[in-house]
């Protein structure tokens, strides 16, 4: 098994494609906005920086950040259990589930900072 490669939030920006960078920082701002004091954890291995209550990522993680070429993740550990009225998210898996994020406008929606309180509050009340 490989080692996990931890770096910091720079350290995903530098390998993110440039008309992606106002997106990914975007992103992070609302979460942080949501949750000031959320545990950022980013694996350079997954390319990805993954946002919780704790730095566990499948206990106390709640959502992450994952550029891909043409879009940004914005990933939902248990994204299937979360409530979606605005149907955004996307995936079959069995319980994560993402939002493809193409434009800076997308990030704005309501329905993205929904899902991010929801997720952190379903986190925060597993946990308690």
């Amino acid at each position: 098994m490989a080692e996990t490669r931890f770096g910091s939030f720079d350290d995903l920006l530098d390998i993110t494609k440039e008309p992606l960078l106002p997106i990914i920082l975007q992103l992070r701002k609302e979460i942080l906005t949501i949750h000031s004091e959320a545990n950022e954890v980013v694996r350079l291995g997954d390319r990805a920086a993954t946002y919780g209550v704790g730095p566990r990522k499948m206990i106390e993680g709640y959502c992450y950040l994952m550029p891909h070429a043409k879009w940004v993740n914005l990933g939902f550990f248990r994204g299937a259990i979360l409530p979606d009225p605005d149907k955004l998210l996307e995936g079959t898996g069995k319980l994560l589930r993402h939002v493809k994020i193409r434009d800076l406008k997308e990030v704005k929606k309501a329905g993205i900072r929904k899902l991010i309180k929801a997720a952190y509050k379903e986190r925060l009340d597993a946990l308690k």
